[in-house]
């Protein structure tokens, strides 16, 4: 009996014409990915039915939905496609910024190892979430959030499917890129996290278990900055609610760049703690404002 091994687990993904529809002769793009953790939910739904001996007389599969984590090393050009959805806008002249627009695919997982190789594919998903972690000594780790309407297992390729290949770059990585806080480079960050969340609601109705396209909220975007404690520059922005602008650039072994940019933020934490007789550090959680300029709080530029 072969038993499946993550080393022979795929992940490829198809843009939907149709909500909860996947293509019938789809072209799938890989989905580089270091861990998945997509799952179909459903809730419990018990009979409250008194009999007098204390058992329960039924139980039923409710409301069901396709949720879950995706997480990978961050690399250029493989997740544009992926950015574009959970930012809602649209690359335009290399630069990508927040907008309005929805775009939802089905997402298929292949088991090749094992007997008889199976494919579950998930159909209805949006991109919910998406956070971005830099490190030292790491490389850029990147987890996009999912919400989606179901799941169909299959044994054998959806007809003429064909397989995209890999864009073949390397990840980012901690080492390589800068980072700039308020126009000025600073050299003492111990990490950097950011967080991109849509606010996707299932919404469900009777006569079907699985969700209408659910309802989406306001895009928000918030991280945090952690840094060793050399001044009092940056907590006096907390404490005077001082708006700022982070810009991180992020630049892999053959010179191509992402950067991007933060540039209306305000810090709502601060604080340079003494846990021992190391290094003080000074973490400073921060949120993204709508920014003129740009009109948009967020801004991706990849440079080739």
């Amino acid at each position: 009996m072969a038993i499946a091994n993550g080393a022979q687990h795929s992940l490829h993904y198809i843009a939907e014409s149709t909500y909860g529809t996947t293509p019938s002769t789809p072209t799938w793009t890989p989905f580089p990915h270091t861990a998945v953790s997509l799952a179909l939910s459903k809730d419990a739904i018990e009979s409250e039915k008194l009999r007098g001996d204390r058992q329960v007389e039924d139980f039923r599969h409710g409301n069901k939905t396709v949720g879950g984590d995706v997480t990978a090393e961050l690399e250029y050009g493989a997740f544009d496609d992926i950015l574009e959805a959970v930012m809602c806008g649209t690359w335009s002249t290399n630069v990508l910024k927040s907008g309005s627009t929805r775009r939802s695919f089905t997402l298929e997982r292949k088991f090749a190892d094992l007997t008889t190789p199976e494919f579950h594919r998930y159909t209805g998903v949006e991109f919910n979430t998406f956070s971005l972690s830099i490190a030292p000594n790491a490389m850029v780790t990147a987890t996009f959030g999912v919400v989606g309407k179901d799941i169909a297992l299959a044994t054998s390729e959806i007809g003429s499917s064909t397989y995209s290949a890999d864009v073949g770059n390397t990840p980012f990585d901690s080492f390589t890129g800068s980072i700039t806080e308020g126009g000025s480079s600073i050299a003492t960050v111990t990490s950097l996290d950011i967080t991109v969340e849509n606010g996707l609601e299932p919404l469900f109705s009777v006569g079907s278990a699985t969700t209408n396209r659910p309802s989406i909220g306001k895009s928000r975007v918030t991280g945090s900055l952690t840094t060793y404690f050399d001044s009092k520059t940056l907590y006096e922005k907390f404490i005077n609610e001082t708006s700022s602008e982070i810009v991180c650039t992020l630049t892999d072994v053959a010179g191509k760049d992402y950067v991007i940019d933060i540039p209306n933020i305000k810090y709502n934490t601060g604080q340079p703690d003494v846990s021992g007789e190391g290094a003080v550090t000074i973490s400073m959680d921060f949120v993204a404002l709508y920014n003129s300029s740009d009109a948009s709080q967020l801004v991706i530029t990849r440079q080739p």
